[in-house]
């Protein structure tokens, strides 16, 4: 009993990790350092949109938390050397399905912004589908603090 209470509460907090770790590639949102600096704006139309699937974060935290978790749930398996193996195991196979799982967790629709400039100059940029885009569609390209955003 103690030991599926132990696996409920690690799993509780993958949970919580996890939804901690994603970061957000928002047109619409600015991290702490982005705020209160120049942007350099810049104006064009919209080529092309393509919808892209953002990747999700691989911190390490998954596949430790489902290691852990497969450990721990392993270790009920047997006595003595089976005990010891099936946590071996249960720490092996956590591991992998923890970080998948985070990837997953943080995984976002994102979009793939083809602009031409009033300069002439074509860019590409990728950010999540927060806004929609359609081609021929005039926009505002902000770019600084090592971020480039599309905004109307």
């Amino acid at each position: 009993m103690k030991r599926m209470l132990s696996i409920s509460i690690a799993g509780a907090l993958v949970a919580l990790l996890l939804a901690g770790c994603a970061g957000s590639q928002s047109g619409s949102a600015y991290s702490t350092s982005q705020t209160r600096g120049e942007m350099h704006i810049r104006m064009g139309v919209v080529e092309s949109v393509r919808t892209v699937i953002i990747e999700g974060s691989r911190s390490g935290v998954g596949a430790v938390a489902g290691g852990a978790i497969g450990g721990i749930a392993g270790s009920n398996v047997g006595q003595g050397r089976g005990s010891t193996v099936g946590s071996i195991l249960g720490a092996v196979v956590g591991g992998i399905a923890g970080q998948a799982v985070e990837e997953r967790a943080n995984r976002k629709e994102g979009l793939e912004i083809t602009i031409k400039l009033d300069n002439g100059q074509m860019i590409a940029v990728t950010q999540e589908a927060d806004e929609a885009f359609r081609a021929g569609e005039r926009v505002r390209v902000l770019s600084g603090s090592g971020a480039t955003r599309v905004s109307h």
